[in-house]
């Protein structure tokens, strides 16, 4: 009785942590994506020559707002343009 309660344990034990894999997939390719997004704005951040006096933490939040959608112009406004 006690070696099958163990094996009926284990089963439920596989079954769950089989669940929870499957439902991490689309968090996965979601934050590979994000990281994808956040490289490759970087790159594009360091290569714009009026971004050159931004610090590094200013460039990582712009990124940022960039990647989780929070900029609508397609030009930056700094301090100068205005």
């Amino acid at each position: 009785m006690g070696d099958s309660l163990q094996k009926a344990f284990f089963g439920v034990i596989a079954l769950g942590v089989s669940c929870i894999a499957i439902e991490l997939v689309p968090v996965s390719r979601q934050a590979a994506y994000w990281n994808r997004c956040l490289d490759s704005t970087l790159v594009w951040i360091n290569e714009t020559p009026d971004l050159n006096g931004w610090s590094d933490k200013a460039k990582d939040s712009l990124a940022v707002g960039v990647c989780n959608g929070a900029v609508y112009e397609p030009k930056l406004k700094t301090d100068e343009s205005r």
